[in-house]
């Protein structure tokens, strides 16, 4: 498995570590209130699976599994932006609401996000070829 497939892997169990924590402890507030304050968690829950976990997975699979030409991924450092978007996006977009410049916090996390699906898009556009036509000269 290449380098960047596992980082992508790793962080995103983190994320759904992190993410299943924050919602277990959500639930049971739910259950047994003990802090009101936690339902602000919420909005980190949300963006820790949805993107954090989900979507990284994929990235992770996809740049493993996405074919190779001439025995090269292509061009990586895209890919690496995209990694390191995705986990700032993530943080940013996730404990925004937490501060009091929360819309600010979270369009700069959004369009780190946007960066990071751009960037890998990037990466991976070379890696797509149509059925019958001749692999890329890479």
């Amino acid at each position: 498995m290449p380098k960047l497939s596992c980082w992508f892997i790793r962080a995103a169990l983190l994320h759904l570590a992190l993410g299943v924590t924050f919602g277990a402890l959500i639930l049971l507030h739910k259950a047994t209130p003990f802090y009101p304050p936690l339902w602000r968690l919420l909005a980190v829950h949300v963006e820790l699976l949805l993107f954090g976990w989900t979507v990284q997975l994929v990235m992770g699979v996809a740049f493993w599994i996405f074919p190779r030409f001439w025995r090269s991924r292509g061009n990586e450092k895209p890919a690496w932006v995209a990694f390191v978007l995705l986990n700032l996006g993530v943080v940013l977009a996730g404990v925004g609401p937490l501060f009091v410049s929360a819309p600010m916090t979270i369009l700069v996390g959004r369009l780190a996000e946007a960066g990071a699906a751009l960037a890998f898009g990037l990466h991976i556009w070379s890696r797509i070829k149509p059925p019958g036509r001749p692999s890329p000269s890479v």
